[in-house]
Formats: C-alpha cells, structure tokens, sequence
C-alpha cells in the first residue's frame, strides 16, 4: 500500500492544474509518454535489484557499476529530489489549507505541519508505516471514486454549473491540442513532477519476503496505475470540468467537485489532496534521513549521521533533513504564488539526472553480465535504454530552453558541481591523510 501510494502525490492533486492550462486535453497524451519511459526506467531498477536481492538500495549498484564519486554524487542529489518533494508538498498543505482558512499564511501552515510530522518520525518506525498505510488507502480510494464519478457522469450527460458533464469537452475547446504543440511540451515538467517517487515501488518491493514474486508484479503493474490514477484522472476531470475553467491556484480535483455545486463533495477532496501532501511530507522525511544514514556508513555523510536512538530512527540525519525543510518556511513568506512551480521545477530536474544514471547503470550492469537476469529482463534492451535516455535528456534541454525554468535549471547545475567538487576534496584530504 505505501508502494502504490507513494506513485500518486502533490504533482497530480496540485501539479496537474499547471499542466492542464499549458496543455489542455493534450496532457492525456503526455502522461502516457511519461509513463511509458518511467515503465522502462522501472524495469531497468528492477533488472538490477534481482540481480543481487542482498542489496535493496540502488546506491549500491551505482556504486559497483559507476564507482565511488557517483555513488556519493547521486546519494546526495537523490536527498536533494526528496527534499524539495517535500518543500512542494509543505507549499502545497498551505494553499489546501487555505481553501478553508483563507486568513492562514501559508508559512504558518507549512511550519506547523512540518513540525508536527517531525515529532510523528522521531517516535518511531512503526508509527510511520501505520501513518503512510493510512495516507495511501486514502489516496486509491479517492482517485478511484473520481474516476468513477466524473466518468459516469460524463457518460450520462450530468448538468454541471455552465454546462454539460460529457466527454466532448476533451474536443470541445479548441481541439485536443487547443494550445498547440508548444503547450503540449511545456506540460512535461509538471507531468514527470508527478511521477517523481515512482522509483520508491521497486525499492519498497525488494524488501519484501520474495522479491522475485513481488518486484516484478510491482513493477508490471505500473501501467495500470498510469492508466487509472493519471491517465483516468484526466480524462474525468476535463471531461466534467473544461480544461479552459481549471485554475492552476487550487487543485483540479476540489475545483471539479465545486464546479457541479457539491460543496460538501469539494471539502472532502480538499482533505483528500491534504493528506496527500502530508503523507508525502510524511514519505519525503524518512527517505532524506534513511538516505543520509545509508551515505554516512558508505564515509559519504557525517559520522553523526549514523547515529540510531532507541526508537530505532536516524536521530540527527532526520535533524538534518528537518532543519534542511525550513527553509520553505523563509519561501513561503517571502514568494508564497510562485514557490511551488520553483521548488517543483528543481525536484523534476534531479530526479530526472537520478533516473538517467540508473539506465546508465543498467547498462553497465548488463555489458558486465550480458545475458542479464532471465527471470525479469529490461524489454527491448538496449533500445530501452538508449531511447529512455534520449527521452530524459530531451526534457533537460527543453527546460534548459524554457525562461521560467532556466534558473532551476541553474541552481541544478550549481548543486551537482559543488558535490563534485566536496567529493573531489574528500578523497584528497584522505589521500594526504593516508
């Protein structure tokens, strides 16, 4: 269950607004190619994971396969993707929690939450799997029971305010690619920001009793989950909701509902898409610290990183990442419209570098063992592979083109070249040392 929700987050409930206005109806069809190569991406992490089930995380490959610098490169640009994630989700719980308390900053709100999901990570393990089940069932059911209804009524002609609930409407404005082609590349930033985590399926599958059994159903289920919780998704909303009347200041899937005049439906999909945002908050704080404490006995992150308390929970590593949160904070009281499209733009972009370094690794891996894993091969290797690569790289470029996401792309840059340069001191410092 914590598999399946982590794919479904903020860039869907929130991000999509964003997407649909640059896009239109057309952004059915970029979800589809983003999944596609996501699906290949996936395969690719699974080929890898089942090639040595003693080792869950995919550092470890990169490390065996790319050598050390990459290994600690990736591992703190991988914290990074997280940590802005969760800076995305704290801006988003603030404007969700505005729908309700239009006085409340959205500063005030990030703080609180963030500060009462610390205290929840700090108490214990267990608390958190109980608390993220809770959030992924909430989730599934939601976008399930979206679907449904914005389909059906779609199928039998349901009135809504101004219109007509039909599936025309995905024709009706404009024509399925009503902003042009250019529109429909814009979209792809926010497209793959929804599917930023999806990575977290196969590595949560491959701590299971038998991953042999369970990581290749986990991973040939993605397609589904494209079809249904994007794909699906879409198509009921623009279909209810014309994709010309979606604001990009609230979520699509509130403004739906209060569209049709079912005020009450509207509150509880706005508490849907809050607990979205929380339970990816809630995600984003235990992977940066797992992920600082996996860095730190690798010698890639401070000593005190390593230090577990009775609660059996990286103490200063979720420190760390917490303090790293407040920043959002400072964002939000200072640029409260425009932060979210800034911090999401920077997560897309490493996640992006994350994912191609993976395809690299599986292509290293498998020109060391060409026969690869026979159980679960990557399809169509290496084609998969070069094609995936092409894919990922096209993105980087165009946002590298795009003037609004010029400056994440920027910072990007800036981020990689100083971790380069910190593991480059390290290894010297050590040398003379030695």
């Amino acid at each position: 269950m914590i598999a399946i929700g982590g794919a479904i987050g903020t860039g869907l409930f929130l991000g999509s607004g964003s997407a649909i206005h640059e896009a239109g109806p057309s952004i059915i069809l970029a979800y589809m190619i983003a999944g596609f190569f996501c699906f290949f991406m996936m395969r690719a992490i699974g080929e890898l994971l089942l090639s040595d089930t003693t080792k869950h995380s995919f550092l470890d490959f990169i490390r065996i396969y790319l050598g050390d610098r990459f290994e600690f490169v990736t591992g703190w640009a991988y914290w990074l993707c997280w940590i802005t994630v969760a800076m995305a989700d704290l801006t988003a719980s603030g404007i969700y929690i505005r729908y309700w308390f239009p006085g409340v900053p959205q500063w005030l709100s990030a703080l609180v939450i963030l500060l009462v999901l610390f205290s929840m990570n700090f108490v214990n393990v267990k608390l958190f799997g109980e608390m993220e089940t809770g959030f992924s069932m909430i989730k599934i059911i939601a976008i399930i029971a979206l679907v449904a209804v914005g389909c059906g009524m779609a199928i039998y002609g349901a009135p809504v305010q101004g219109g007509q609930a039909t599936f025309s409407n995905l024709v009706n404005q404009g024509g399925f690619f009503p902003t042009g082609f250019k529109g429909f590349l814009m979209s792809f930033q926010m497209v793959i920001f929804a599917f930023v985590g999806i990575e977290m399926v196969g590595l949560t599958a491959g701590e299971a009793a038998d991953p042999e059994i369970n990581l290749p159903k986990a991973i040939n289920s993605l397609p589904i989950r494209i079809g249904l919780f994007y794909v699906g998704s879409m198509i009921a909303i623009m279909s209810v909701y014309p994709w010309d009347k979606i604001s990009t200041s609230s979520s699509p899937f509130v403004q739906v509902f209060s569209g049709i005049g079912i005020n009450g439906a509207a509150g509880i999909l706005n508490f849907v898409v809050l607990t979205a945002s929380l339970s990816a908050t809630n995600s984003c704080l235990f992977s940066t610290s797992r992920t600082l404490y996996s860095l730190s006995l690798k010698g890639n992150a401070p000593r005190k990183f390593k230090l577990i308390g009775r609660n059996g929970v990286p103490v200063w590593a979720l420190i760390f990442s917490t303090a790293a949160l407040l920043v959002i904070v400072a964002l939000n009281f200072f640029m409260p419209s425009s932060v979210f499209s800034l911090i999401s733009t920077v997560s897309t972009i490493n996640f992006i570098i994350v994912w191609m370094i993976l395809i690299w690794t599986h292509l290293r891996f498998r020109k060391q063992n060409p026969n690869g894993i026979k159980i679960f091969k990557m399809p169509l290797y290496p084609f998969s592979n070069y094609i995936s690569l092409i894919f990922f790289l096209a993105i980087l470029i165009l946002l590298l083109y795009v003037k609004t996401t010029r400056i994440p792309m920027m910072v990007t840059v800036v981020f990689w070249i100083v971790m380069l340069s910190i593991y480059h001191k390290g290894k010297n410092r050590d040398a003379e040392i030695s």
